[in-house]
């Protein structure tokens, strides 16, 4: 990766691939794939079906969450580098594990599930979060000569539907109206694979229902002229102008795809209102904490992968430039009761045993080292040495060499803490460190998609992680 990319080199590269993707035919399994083309691309074993990621957009600082460190309280004129948690940790379920005050509610339930606290971002010089979370969501460094898939994309294509109504990849909570919404749109995409894979998008849990149902006052022959419309439109659209005939055919099947869940009872699972005030008041922390929500009652239907963000904003959420513990106090809040009750939930209708919840971010945070301590990059905030105004107290810069992942359900083990970072500055990864590869091939291993699934595209193998040589992280499973 060339250091230096900025965000319009980043979009023009991008953009070239999925131009590229359109234009490629249809992708073709490689000889060489353990995988069948159609169906099941089972090995013949799995420990889950479904997949849940919660996604923790902007950084989440691991020494603030899941691996908290020395408390220092806050004091006019004190040192940055004493910083290492804001917030006092509290213990959890298991033995002599802590986390950071505020996530009380996912400590009394880690006995079911395991805590990564080793997972390793890469180096691509110069941070720019839409990078990251590209590599994040697709196992491959931007920009690429061809749009990579997005996992829940990979997942969806190998796998397909669990229930033919419902999406088979459903995106909850990122808007694109938003800070870097192109750069977010290109790996939120099943790139090569086709539209019928990619993302079914609800910006809005509150209004999940609005999604797959005509707008009020349009009758039904209204509503079927105007998919006639659409139909044309995408012929003049860059899909019809530039797209192969399979990539042509992909979209018209993803088209066909939500009409058929417009017309069906599972339509009445995106609607919130219909849920016990009791229960809905528990989730309801915000569009997040809904998400969650809409995320339990999609499994219960039989969604195969869902993606629930706290969105990704410039300087808002996790994206802590300034006033990180103010503004963490707010996430804790945010996210702690929700993701509890989804896996109490999820566990007292059996439906946990075969869905893998994943919680991640695309690096963490801390004070005073910007990117990791031997690969230092451009500091992209004024953090001074010597904390002046409470606006300082809190983990405002970028690091990517020691984050935490948080696993539940699907086969994985109860109880076990992964990884360990030191407890001193720089707090970074001392064992057993986690890549994304890594994280991606234990995902596919649980689903039963085997590590060397990939398609000739452009005349050579690509792979779900990069020359396929990505493993699973088999300690992590029971």
């Amino acid at each position: 990766m060339k250091p230096g990319w900025n965000r319009r080199e980043f979009l023009q590269k991008t953009s070239a691939a999925t131009l590229a993707a359109l234009a490629a035919g249809a992708p073709m399994p490689s000889l060489l794939s353990g995988c069948r083309s159609t169906g099941n691309s089972s090995t013949g074993h799995s420990t889950a079906d479904t997949v849940i990621l919660l996604w923790m957009a902007g950084g989440m600082a691991h020494t603030e969450t899941f691996d908290p460190k020395k408390f220092t309280p806050y004091e006019k004129g004190m040192s940055g580098d004493r910083v290492l948690s804001t917030f006092k940790s509290v213990p959890t379920v298991l033995d002599g594990i802590h986390f950071s005050d505020g996530l009380q509610s996912i400590g009394r339930v880690m006995d079911k599930g395991t805590l990564i606290r080793s997972y390793v971002a890469a180096d691509m010089g110069h941070i720019l979060h839409s990078r990251h979370q590209y590599h994040w969501h697709t196992c491959y460094e931007p920009p690429q000569t061809v749009a990579a898939p997005h996992i829940g994309a990979w997942i969806a294509n190998k796998l397909g539907p669990k229930n033919p109504v419902i999406p088979a990849f459903i995106d909850i909570g990122q808007r694109f109206t938003v800070g870097e919404g192109e750069e977010l749109k290109a790996f939120h995409t099943a790139g090569f694979l086709g539209n019928e894979f990619g993302p079914f998008f609800i910006p809005d849990p509150s209004q999940g229902l609005d999604s797959v149902r005509p707008p009020i006052g349009m009758d039904a022959r209204r509503f079927e002229r105007r998919n006639q419309l659409y139909n044309e439109l995408v012929n003049n659209s860059p899909v019809g102008e530039f797209g192969s005939d399979y990539q042509k055919e992909s979209l018209k099947r993803s088209m066909e795809q939500a009409y058929r869940l417009l017309n069906s009872p599972e339509a009445k699972a995106f609607d919130l209102s219909t849920e016990p005030k009791a229960i809905y008041d528990r989730y309801n922390t915000g569009r997040f904490g809904l998400g969650c929500l809409l995320a339990r009652r999609l499994t219960e239907q039989g969604a195969r992968f869902i993606s629930v963000t706290t969105e990704y904003e410039p300087f808002k959420g996790w994206d802590t430039h300034e006033n990180g513990h103010t503004r963490l106090d707010d996430m804790k809040c945010q996210i702690d009761g929700p993701i509890a009750q989804l896996i109490t939930d999820l566990d007292k209708t059996g439906h946990l045993d075969r869905t893998l919840i994943i919680l991640a971010s695309e690096f963490s945070r801390d004070m005073m080292v910007e990117g990791r301590p031997d690969a230092k990059v451009l500091e992209q905030v004024n953090q001074p040495d010597v904390l002046t105004d409470p606006k300082f107290y809190g983990m405002h810069r970028h690091f990517t060499d020691g984050c935490s992942v948080l696993m539940f359900g699907g086969g994985i083990k109860k109880g076990l803490v992964y990884g360990k970072t030191a407890d001193e500055r720089p707090c970074k990864t001392i064992e057993n460190p986690v890549r994304i590869e890594g994280i991606h091939q234990t995902i596919y291993h649980a689903l039963g998609i085997p590590p060397d699934t990939q398609y000739e595209i452009e005349k050579r193998p690509f792979y779900t992680t990069p020359d396929g040589k990505g493993k699973p992280v088999m300690d992590l499973f029971a």
